[in-house]
Order: structure tokens, then C-alpha cells, then sequence
């Protein structure tokens, strides 16, 4: 068996992480740009309880985001078309690359299961966000985007004022379709 690592590993390793690196800014700025808010996730303990007001509010339960104004002369509508093609975008791309990388004669075998992988990977999130957004639909909410990793699931929802009976809908349709801690989700409304 060879062990020497030649150029073209190399040259394929670095386009592996540049195309990791890529897909993950790519992510954070394309929330950005849409006014995509996510809720701060930084909880020291899930079982701790703060009491305020009155009210008790569980550490590690989903939260809610204050609703976002659309960009002054655009529509919720205009809003959801843009993150859907730009999220399409993301991930044709990254489909792109390695499919370029995947047809290189070159890759050893174990680099062809680690692309295979992410692609598979890709795949599987591109399901499982379809399959979400559609029993949010169905629970009676117009409009919805989901972007989901392994790690973490944010939620846009069209809906002007969220009630805590909609949160919980939303937060036990995630939780039953992935593997994503509670305290790793988001909900925004978007109006």
C-alpha cells in the first residue's frame, strides 16, 4: 500500500476545506443579508428555570425571535422567493463541486466515501428541510423557510404575531424530524 501523499491529495484535501469554508460563510452571509436573526443559543444549563415576572421560562426550550419587518418595498412574498433561490444557489454549487471533485480518476477510495458522504449529507438536509416546511404548512402557517445542519435548524415563519401554542407546534415538528438539541432552534416571524 502507498503511503506517500502526492500532489494531487493535496491540491484535493485543500479544495475539500476551501469548499467547507465556503459553504459555512456563504450560510452565515447570506442570513445576513436577508435579515435573518437567529435566536442566541448559549445557555449554561438546559434545566435551569429563570423566573421573571411572574412567568418561568425553561433554559434549552426553542425560542421566539421578535418579528422581523421585511425590507422597506419588499414583500414577505419577494422575501421567501429570495431565500429560496439563494439558498438553491448555495447548494447547487456545492453539489457542483463535488461532483467535480467526485469525477477526478486520481481520489483514493477513501476520499471518494468522504465526498460521497457529504453529498449524501447534502442530500439528507435538503429532504428533511422540504419534509419540515411542509407540516408547517400543513399546521396552517402560509409560508415557511427552513435551514437546517446537523448542529442547529432555523425557521422563518410568515406570520405577523406568533402565539406560545405556534412555537410549540413548530419546535415539536423539528424535533421530531431531527436529531437537533431543543436550545439549537430558531424561530423567526417575519410579517
Amino acid at each position: 500500500m502507498n503511503m506517500i501523499v502526492g500532489k494531487k491529495q493535496i491540491v484535493l484535501a485543500s479544495l475539500v476545506a476551501a469548499l467547507g469554508v465556503a459553504v459555512y460563510l456563504n450560510y452565515q452571509f447570506a442570513g445576513e443579508d436577508l435579515a435573518l436573526v437567529t435566536a442566541n443559543t448559549e445557555q449554561t444549563e438546559v434545566s435551569e428555570t429563570l423566573v421573571e415576572d411572574g412567568e418561568e421560562e425553561n433554559y434549552g426550550d426553542a425560542q421566539f425571535v421578535d418579528t422581523q419587518e421585511v425590507s422597506a418595498g419588499q414583500s414577505s412574498e419577494e422575501y421567501f422567493s429570495q431565500a429560496r433561490l439563494t439558498r438553491t444557489q448555495t447548494r447547487d454549487e456545492a453539489t457542483e463541486a463535488l461532483q467535480v471533485m467526485l469525477s477526478d480518476e486520481s481520489l483514493a477510495q477513501e476520499q471518494k466515501e468522504e465526498l460521497t458522504a457529504q453529498a449524501s449529507a447534502i442530500a439528507q438536509s435538503i429532504e428533511t428541510e422540504g419534509k419540515i416546511e411542509n407540516l408547517i404548512k400543513a399546521k396552517g402557517f402560509e409560508e415557511c423557510m427552513v435551514y437546517c445542519s446537523t448542529e442547529k435548524v432555523d425557521v422563518i415563519v410568515k406570520a405577523p404575531d406568533l402565539q406560545e401554542g405556534d412555537v410549540v407546534q413548530i419546535r415539536d415538528i423539528v424535533l421530531a424530524e431531527t436529531q437537533v438539541p431543543v436550545e439549537n432552534i430558531s424561530i423567526v416571524p417575519v410579517q
